[in-house]
């Protein structure tokens, strides 16, 4: 498995991602910057809270379309171009195969969105000691309390990266794909006067099992399906 996922990151160019992942980081750095310091935008990051669930909501709502991205690339076009039917000639167990793809998907996104969280809140806590913008101290427990929830929303929103497949593999079309994914943020990601549908448990908890249910069935039967255009 380790073998397979090393040479379809080889075979992808993962690095050109992984350039693209540290350029969204930035943007999502550019814009809390912009209204952290936007007087419109004091009351809304009155607290470390609100500018840590901030950046959280941003890099999800980012990587959960990066990752459609990349599950159009490693996974969709292959099915349209047909080029995935000459990988299965091979002596390759497909399952393997498509888990690994999987794997790589879900990694990516897990880690990006936990290190865009922790340099983006590292960068603001700096900037903020610099410039207050946030007039209170920040304490242990709330590090510890967004701590987890960082680590928890990433989880969610790997799994719930994985959704958009079912859309793209119904006719093969890494539009549906993406635009899938643009659905899912704004029904997890959006944010109204400090409240998001992601704040009700059971809905990324629903959504992250349905991303586990679909990456099993894109390769529960994959031994005797036949690739149709």
């Amino acid at each position: 498995m380790l073998k397979l996922i090393q040479l379809e990151i080889k075979k992808f160019k993962i690095t050109g991602y992984v350039i693209g992942a540290f350029i969204a980081m930035a943007c999502i750095f550019g814009f809390v910057c912009a209204i952290s310091f936007d007087p419109s935008s004091v009351e809304d990051l009155s607290d470390f809270e609100a500018l840590f669930s901030t950046i959280d909501l941003l890099t999800r709502g980012v990587f959960i379309v990066f990752a459609a991205v990349l599950l159009s690339r490693f996974i969709i076009e292959e099915y349209r171009t047909k080029s995935i039917s000459v990988l299965f000639t091979y002596p390759i167990n497909r399952k393997k195969l498509i888990i690994a793809k999987l794997l790589i998907v879900f990694s990516f996104t897990f880690i990006s969105i936990l290190i865009a969280d922790s340099i983006v809140s590292i960068l603001m806590l700096v900037i903020n000691h610099y410039h207050e913008f946030i007039h209170e101290t920040l304490t242990k427990d709330v590090v510890i309390r967004q701590t987890i929830a960082f680590l928890m929303n990433a989880i969610a929103a790997s799994f719930m990266s994985l959704i958009p497949l079912i859309f793209g593999m119904r006719k093969y079309s890494t539009a549906a794909t993406v635009v899938a994914s643009i659905l899912i943020v704004f029904i997890v990601c959006s944010n109204s006067n400090g409240f998001s549908l992601n704040s009700i448990i059971a809905i990324p908890i629903t959504l992250s099992w349905i991303g586990a249910i679909i990456a099993y069935t894109s390769f529960r039967n994959i031994e005797r399906k036949d690739i149709n255009p």
